[in-house]
């Protein structure tokens, strides 16, 4: 099964839980963030060894009293500290102005900046920037003087350290708000934020590090809004096969699709299912491109399709199938499409048969949809800038919708399951940008279900194994040029840890 997950939160959540410790403990904000600028002191000392004189940026919030502390901590551990002031320690909020009186009683130097600093630098001798700009309460896009210091920040070319969030970062959605800081490493206080692992969050957070601040007890009551995918091979979902079996014990896979110079889209989708167990799997496609995908793997049936009649016979011995890859919008597309949704198989909806599915659509739970951002905003009659702003609600909108198993790909990609449970996949690298890799997915996912595992699990278990695939292949060789086929050993070694 997939356990050990991170749990991840809303902003507003750890408000709740920051709020519930303080009225039950005998804590105070002050305390917490005391808490928060020694975690953060501990993780720089840690992450940048080599560092010793910080510049640390301030805002306007309780993030900004969280540098405060940070600063006055490595001041008393004889580091060099400047601190860059965007507020006037008057017009802090009660605890973040404590903690900047006392950072100045302490004897740090201290630089109030306005917008009239725009052309200002960073210390010549700094090591290290330390991020206590914006915290998890941006509401809007970055205004000046952030948007000005943001940009010093990141036009310095120096190793930055964020606190709870890069300043600039949607927490919640992980959408860039403007401007966003550009952190190597990012330590957050309490639990990991939504938007700090999908969309822009990973580019922007670096190495992601979390402290609870010893108040993790107080999520208990809270329901996450969504849990990473990890696999852990002490209960695997795909039992140990008897030695008395047959290939028909695991499925029979049919893969449709490959219209007029997209045969290749089907032969990955087929393979990947060959390659995480299924038993049999067929491909129904242009009859043009029969031969050539049968002589590249013998070990598929292929079959030319001509009319929609041809694919019956095939439907009725598939125990799941796939359709979209290469299947393109043609009338022939349109005839394989309405004759598989009727069938009620389980199935893999992906590609252009999304775009299909959008032109006529139903809801139904026996099916996963693999949508990216494109595919998504088409299902939902809307921009892929409304899917991007807030991907977790896209995915939930489409589930509910369409009902079955959603995933939406894309940066930390995520799964919504008929029980209305969100999951993040926060394996993956860049180099999967590349064409078939979403045909793979799909192959995957029927390959899994085809050996009795649930849609929802094979869901799960197949966009982990596909992200962490491409991971192992970009290990070996790296993340440019990495191609889909790459992926195909490594599916075969993964479901037989």
């Amino acid at each position: 099964m997939l356990t050990n997950a991170m749990a991840l939160f809303h902003s507003s959540q750890i408000k709740d839980c920051e709020r519930a410790a303080m009225a039950d403990l005998p804590v105070t904000e002050t305390e917490l963030m005391a808490r928060a600028g020694l975690a953060a002191f501990d993780c720089l000392r840690q992450h940048f060894p080599h560092a010793h004189k910080l510049a640390v940026f301030c805002g306007s919030g309780n993030n900004a009293g969280d540098g405060y502390v940070l600063a006055r901590l490595a001041h008393e551990a004889a580091y060099q500290v400047s601190i860059h002031q965007y507020k006037a320690p008057e017009h802090l909020p009660p605890s973040a102005r404590a903690a900047a009186e006392a950072a100045i009683l302490a004897g740090i130097p201290c630089h109030f900046m306005s917008s009239n600093d725009i052309d200002d630098t960073v210390d010549q001798d700094a090591d290290l920037i330390v991020d206590a700009l914006l915290g998890t309460g941006l509401n809007g896009l970055v205004q000046e003087p952030m948007t000005a210091a943001i940009q010093l920040v990141n036009s310095s070319e120096l190793p930055v350290l964020s606190l709870d969030v890069p300043s600039g970062l949607n927490a919640d959605t992980g959408q860039v708000m403007g401007t966003c800081a550009r952190a190597a490493v990012t330590i957050t206080f309490i639990a990991c934020k939504t938007g700090l692992k999908t969309l822009d969050g990973p580019d922007h957070c670096g190495d992601l590090h979390i402290d609870d601040l010893g108040i993790a007890a107080y999520l208990s009551s809270m329901t996450p809004i969504a849990h990473t995918l990890k696999a852990d091979s002490s209960s695997p979902l795909l039992p140990r096969r008897r030695r008395n079996c047959h290939k028909r014990d695991f499925g029979h896979v049919l893969v449709i699709g490959g219209d007029y110079g997209m045969a290749g889209a089907v032969f990955l989708a087929a393979q990947a299912a060959l390659r995480v167990g299924a038993g049999m799997v067929s491909i129904a496609t242009r009859p043009e491109h029969a031969r050539t995908v049968l002589a590249q793997m013998p070990e598929l049936m292929v079959h030319g399709i001509r009319r929609v009649e041809d694919l019956l016979p095939l439907i009725s011995n598939a125990s799941h199938c796939i359709i979209g890859p290469g299947l393109g919008l043609s009338d022939w597309a349109d005839q394989l499409f309405h004759q598989v949704i009727a069938s009620q198989l389980p199935m893999i909806i992906d590609a252009s048969a999304l775009r299909l599915l959008a032109q006529f659509p139903q809801h139904d739970d026996n099916w996963v949809l693999t949508p990216h951002p494109g595919e998504a905003a088409s299902l939902l009659a809307c921009s892929v800038q409304a899917v991007q702003q807030d991907r977790y609600q896209a995915v939930s909108d489409l589930q509910a919708t369409f009902g079955g198993q959603i995933v939406l790909k894309g940066n930390g990609s995520l799964l919504c399951t008929d029980k209305s449970s969100l999951y993040l996949c926060d394996a993956g690298n860049p180099g999967m940008a590349s064409a078939g890799m979403g045909d793979v997915l799909s192959g995957v996912i029927a390959g899994l279900a085809a050996q009795g595992l649930s849609l929802a699990d094979a869901a799960k278990l197949g966009v982990w194994i596909h992200a962490r695939a491409g991971d192992l292949a970009a290990q070996q060789q790296g993340e440019r040029g990495l191609i889909a086929s790459d992926l195909l050993p490594w599916l075969r070694q993964l479901v037989n840890e």
